[in-house]
């Protein structure tokens, strides 16, 4: 049976109708924001055309982080007493199935001025940075930030010293140090963590953690390395609520004093003795399994794509890659020439970063960042940069452009 055809000029018309006037376009975009270790500048490179880049000259050389939306670079220089704020240029907008990016010229936002910025926690939507030798915290919104608003809520610490505070919404989690006099010039030692309101008065007790030192996030607790063990704050438990979670017996005598927190599934990975790394579940005993390396340990990082995975670099110079549920190393490979961890803790050793499938890692003494792929741990590419680049962080994804 022959079907009448219609008219060319009509199916061409259809065909209009079941166009649509425009077309959103799918985009992947990543850049990379790299601190030198000695120079006061910041460098952003677009990883997929590196010939494009833009430079911000800093009070020092910086300490660079990120927030969870990737939008906002935090540059914090420790020994001049300043922290910049730099907008990456690239802001993720996630509605239901599916991304929007939207494309910019990276910009700096500002700066604040304090006695010896150091550490920095984002949560909450908002930016909590410690200043050391004045004792307080600076509390700072995400989205305030990036609109040019860079107000300050300043929230007190029991004394001033080397600590974290973390803004749990309503109330914040601090460090807490001896208020016991100290030699002049000598910074107290943190004894231990609990909860405060905005005007430091204790909402609990007062939890023993000597010697802390390393905070993350993962799931709803939060994590801090200590003496004893590493203490677990149950976020979804009220401001008292830590668990204090033991180093097992077997353990080399050491402890925990850096953590990673994964954001797919609630699991930590922390550093140990220098020669192994824990992954901490904070609900199921033993808590702790260690895993042997090869060399020491130069710095590790967690796959947010692929949250089962971390990425271990060794000072024999070679980068080895983590199953954390089977606690095995999968594969490792030859990077760079060796990084001794002997000398002094500020010599430049290379730091890593990721974005998505692509594991970027300084190489200091070549002045260059090697790009490797995550599968394979082979390398994809080098790029070579000016000075001495040092930490490195990348910020992007993909998303649909309108």
């Amino acid at each position: 049976m022959n079907r009448p055809r219609l008219p060319t000029a009509l199916l061409g018309a259809l065909a209009a109708m079941a166009t649509p006037a425009f077309a959103d376009d799918e985009a992947v975009a990543w850049r990379l924001f790299v601190a030198d270790h000695t120079s006061p500048t910041v460098s952003a490179i677009d990883l997929d055309d590196p010939e494009e880049r833009w430079t911000f000259d800093l009070a020092g050389p910086a300490k660079l982080y990120s927030t969870a939306d990737q939008a906002l670079v935090i540059a914090v220089q420790s020994d001049n007493e300043q922290v910049d704020f730099l907008q990456s240029g690239l802001a993720i907008a996630k509605h239901g199935g599916h991304a929007d990016i939207e494309l910019s010229e990276p910009g700096h936002l500002g700066m604040i001025e304090g006695p010896r910025p150091f550490h920095v926690v984002n949560h909450s939507g908002s930016v909590a940075i410690t200043f050391d030798r004045g004792g307080y915290a600076s509390i700072l919104e995400e989205r305030a930030v990036l609109e040019g608003d860079l107000a300050e809520q300043m929230v007190p610490m029991n004394v001033a010293h080397h600590g974290f505070v973390a803004d749990m919404g309503d109330y914040f989690v601090s460090s807490i140090a001896t208020e016991e006099p100290m030699e002049e010039g000598k910074a107290p030692p943190r004894i231990g963590i609990g909860s405060f309101a905005a005007d430091g008065t204790p909402m609990g007790e007062a939890h023993i953690c000597t010697d802390l030192h390393g905070e993350a996030f993962s799931g709803s607790f939060l994590l801090a390395g200590c003496k004893e063990g590493v203490i677990a704050h149950d976020t979804t438990g009220g401001p008292d609520a830590f668990t204090m979670l033991p180093y097992p017996d077997n353990f080399p005598e050491d402890s925990t004093g850096f953590l990673l927190g994964a954001k797919a599934m609630q699991i930590f990975l922390g550093d140990y003795d220098g020669t192994s790394v824990v992954i901490v579940d904070p609900v199921t005993e033993p808590y702790f399994t260690r895993v042997e390396l090869p060399f020491r340990e130069v710095d590790f990082i967690l796959d947010p794509a692929d949250p089962r995975m971390a990425y271990i670099f060794t000072e024999d110079g070679s980068l080895h890659r983590l199953n954390m549920l089977s606690a095995q190393i999968e594969q490792s490979a030859q990077i760079t020439q060796p990084y001794s961890m002997d000398g002094h803790w500020r010599d430049p050793r290379p730091r890593m970063s990721l974005a998505h499938d692509r594991l970027i890692l300084t190489d200091p003494l070549e002045a260059a960042l090697r790009v490797i792929d995550t599968q394979d741990l082979a390398e994809i590419e080098t790029i070579a940069v000016e000075g001495i680049p040092y930490n490195v962080i990348a910020v992007g994804g993909s998303g649909l452009t309108h």
